[in-house]
């Protein structure tokens, strides 16, 4: 058995506005969950920082920790003990995590990132020979632990400034608490529960970029990541056709036999956008659109209007942020409201375009990439909304141009597509993260963003999230029990 002597980056989640945190953390050196296999926390700060903060903290939805140190370890703990019980292994995983500063500005920030601290190969009862593995999981397969003497099998690191400082998403933070009453912080266990499967093994050791193995030799991911273009796996293509296929938007699936069973218990209809009209020209035609975690959801029985721009700024673009005058309240009235993306969150342009009397909302993205989720929750919003790609906000606003104050002549209809399941290929199975723009940290080793409902495993939070890792909710845990769990 063989250790790498080139260790994959741990891969990172990037998200925006809407993130913030606490930092600070416990004294105490490590703590274990007991389950199907038992976790444990190794604390890698030094006295004083991160786990060891002793700054007072008030006990948070069922979090009983008095320091922010004991929080942020009480959070890591109910993360291990999920996926404690859901795994099964004889060996002690050990998570070796810190709080440490890491990427951030005012807008946005590096929540934190995990993996595999080694990664190993023919290993006793390795299922398969000359292929990596993650060494939480070459331990279980091999009934002994084969890490490294002293080593932890998954490194985990999360950002101590995030929410902090004004040059670090102040103003918000990670929510310590265990109930999911995060409001407008980010759950911290959520995080963790991302974080660790990928230490776990949600990650290919390929580069992703070039297509190039570690060392010539396959990760065990790549058996079951699939071009769908030409059905042809990962390990049965070139470094160029792996290369290819990562920045190919819907180019590549999951093939493992457990995702794939229990993709129809999981994703529902693909939402839709049915674009027609006497007006819509070569915008006629059905999108693919982002869901939106607040608002009534989406049926086949699709919410339908004209389509009409809101126009608030200079150069053309409607951000909405604002509640709307005179001209864009006509405009919306009665008819599904067109706007971009920016300056402020999803929820306030719809509350805004809703109080303007329109029946239903597009957001059209302010910059390239593919099909995204609207974040937020507003249990006051009543109309549907969705999100376009920026290149689909485009082709709608040029068949847009010829209007007048209250028509268009563009109709729209916001619906689902009971014909495909959102997320899913058309052999029905999960699309992977793989945006025509390369995303470091990002790309491939994620779910689709287009899969509905949100999965964990996305390459960003979502806050309709749960704590679940299993069907009927989450198809996490599958794709691990394909690889080897």
């Amino acid at each position: 058995m063989k250790p790498a002597d080139l260790l994959p980056r741990p891969f990172r989640d990037t998200a925006a506005a809407a993130l913030g945190a606490l930092a600070l953390s416990l004294a105490c050196a490590s703590g274990g969950a007991q389950a199907a296999a038992t976790i444990v926390i190794v604390n890698q700060n030094a006295a004083g920082v991160g786990f060891n903060d002793p700054t007072p903290a008030t006990p948070v939805g069922g979090n009983p920790g008095t320091t922010l140190g004991q929080q942020r370890f009480y959070a890591f703990q109910r993360a291990a003990d999920i996926w404690g019980a859901t795994l099964t292994s004889n060996v002690t995983i050990r998570i070796g995590a810190s709080f440490v500063p890491l990427s951030c500005t005012a807008s946005s920030a590096v929540l934190g990132s995990a993996g595999a601290n080694e990664i190993w190969s023919d290993f006793p009862n390795a299922p398969r020979a000359n292929t990596w593995y993650p060494s939480a999981l070459a331990s279980k397969l091999a009934d002994e632990d084969v890490a490294s003497p002293g080593e932890p099998h998954i490194i985990a690191r999360f950002n101590s400034r995030l929410g902090l400082f004004s040059d670090c998403l102040p103003g918000a933070g990670f929510y310590l608490g265990l109930d999911r009453n995060f409001g407008s912080g980010i759950d911290l266990v959520t995080v963790l529960l991302h974080e660790f499967a990928h230490g776990l093994g949600f990650q290919t050791f390929t580069d992703d970029e070039t297509g190039e193995e570690i060392l010539g030799i396959p990760s065990i991911w790549d058996y079951y990541l699939v071009d769908n273009r030409n059905n042809r796996s990962w390990v049965e293509s070139t470094p160029a056709q792996r290369a290819a296929s990562a920045v190919t938007w819907r180019g590549l699936s999951w093939n493992g036999p457990n995702v794939t069973a229990a993709v129809p218990q999981v994703l529902t209809a693909s939402p839709n956008l049915a674009i027609g009209g006497s007006a819509a020209g070569g915008a006629a035609g059905n999108y693919s659109v982002g869901n939106a975690t607040f608002g009534p959801a989406l049926s086949a029985t699709p919410v339908g209007g004209q389509l009409m721009p809101v126009v608030d700024q200079t150069d053309g673009t409607g951000l909405a942020c604002q509640p709307l005058d005179t001209l864009n309240s006509l405009a919306v009235r009665g008819n599904v409201a067109l706007v971009d993306r920016g300056s402020c969150d999803f929820v306030a342009k719809a509350r805004n375009v809703q109080a303007a009397g329109a029946i239903g909302m597009v957001v059209a993205d302010n910059q390239p990439g593919d099909v995204a989720s609207l974040g937020g929750s507003d249990p006051g919003i009543t109309i549907p909304a969705v999100r376009v790609t920026q290149a689909d906000g485009i082709k709608l606003k040029a068949a847009l141009q010829r209007r007048s104050r209250t028509q268009s002549g563009v109709t729209a209809g916001l619906g689902l597509d009971t014909s495909r399941l959102a997320g899913a290929d058309e052999a029905g199975r999960i699309l992977m993260y793989t945006p025509t723009i390369y995303s470091p940290g990002s790309s491939v080793s994620h779910y689709t963003t287009e899969a509905s409902p949100n999965q964990l495993m996305e390459p960003s939070i979502n806050t309709d999230l749960t704590h679940e890792v299993t069907p009927p909710r989450d198809l996490t845990f599958p794709l691990l029990r394909d690889i080897g769990w």
